[in-house]
């Protein structure tokens, strides 16, 4: 029995903040619905326009089991329904195919960022202003719902949702060649990563035996070639450890540009990195020609002891230790992809003498 025997004559409902959270949530459950009902119907349209619309299978109607009869007042007899899901053509219940096919689709805005263009913010920006577009047709809702099966394009290139790929960063060391396989059975730098990935991955570009530092190591084949194409040269910072101080006068004359057997080569910077120990150089460069760093200072008259890859593009060593390795984050991948101005320089932008 109820404590109050006044509660029946008391008005119970909500009151106050709680009455103006329970409208809230109301109404924000009717913008989600309508919201939800819009997409199908744009959907809906945009697929009888490309002529690829399929009516949807009408639901059969909810089957049901009787159990043993039971008596009801007055002794009448009653029977008890036990409910099951509604069964589609296929044999699979209509709400478990639902979810199925929600978990396949995704909103414009989110394929573009998954495809490495942008964030989702910046890309919803990108779809209003008609820059994408699905199965050549102009889209500018964000929230149109793609399943990964269209041909989307951004200016004209085709995008493709990451699956599988795979991006490593590994902070190599000396002693390790980065060709997966060695017919002198020299260890690999694939043996570091062992078990990382079921992916086949490899390396953008090689480093030395004795050369170590930063290595990118993935199974994006596109990525790869940009990375490594001659229309664009990414950055790349190298500490030298060097036989003797460096000169001055040599500093300067690599500054100012040499002519190696294969040609002139520049780079952007060269410093000390220890005011007192001026055998350790410091270089940025961006030509990725052959063994060039090591070729630089030969050609001055040195001999490099040690070769240490810094910063490779917009990755660093940091909190990777030597002989360690880790996956890329989301917005490395899209720096890479997408080449920050600040990490690359285009071939027409070199120095000249």
């Amino acid at each position: 029995m109820s404590t109050n025997p006044f509660g029946k004559f008391m008005d119970n409902s909500p009151k106050g903040a709680k009455k103006k959270e329970a409208i809230r949530q109301d109404k924000k459950k009717m913008k989600k619905e309508a919201r939800a009902e819009g997409d199908r119907r744009r959907k809906e349209l945009y697929e009888k326009r490309m002529g690829t619309y399929v009516k949807p299978p009408e639901e059969e109607k909810v089957k049901r089991s009787y159990g043993p009869p039971v008596k009801g007042p007055g002794g009448r007899k009653k029977l008890h329904f036990d409910k099951h899901d509604k069964v589609g053509r296929e044999g699979i219940s209509i709400e478990k195919r639902a979810a199925a096919n929600a978990a396949q689709v995704m909103p414009l805005n989110k394929y573009l960022a998954h495809s490495g263009v942008c964030g989702r913010r910046e890309a919803a920006d990108i779809i209003k202003l008609g820059n994408v577009m699905v199965d050549n047709v102009v889209i500018t809702e964000p929230g149109f719902k793609v399943t990964g099966k269209e041909v989307v394009k951004y200016h004209g290139k085709t995008l493709f949702s990451q699956k599988n790929m795979v991006y490593i960063l590994l902070n190599k060391p000396k002693d390790f060649i980065t060709t997966a396989k060695d017919p002198q059975g020299r260890k690999t730098v694939f043996e570091l990563i062992k078990g990382a990935t079921p992916e086949r991955v490899f390396s953008v570009g090689r480093l030395d035996r004795n050369t170590t530092g930063v290595l990118l190591l993935t199974n994006d084949g596109e990525l790869t070639q940009k990375l490594t194409h001659p229309s664009f040269e990414v950055k790349k910072i190298y500490e030298v450890k060097l036989d003797k101080p460096l000169l001055k006068a040599d500093a300067e004359a690599i500054s100012a540009g040499i002519t190696l057997e294969d040609g002139p080569v520049h780079v952007d910077s060269i410093g000390y990195v220890d005011p007192k120990d001026k055998s350790v150089i410091g270089i940025e460069i961006h030509s990725g020609r052959n063994r060039i760093v090591r070729r630089i200072f030969e050609h001055m008259g040195y001999d490099v002891k040690g070769l240490d890859r810094v910063m490779f593009g917009n990755l660093t060593k940091k909190n990777v230790e030597r002989s360690h390795w880790r996956f890329l984050n989301e917005k490395e991948v899209r720096l890479l992809k997408f080449m920050n101005q600040s990490y690359v320089r285009k071939t027409k932008e070199k120095n000249v003498d």
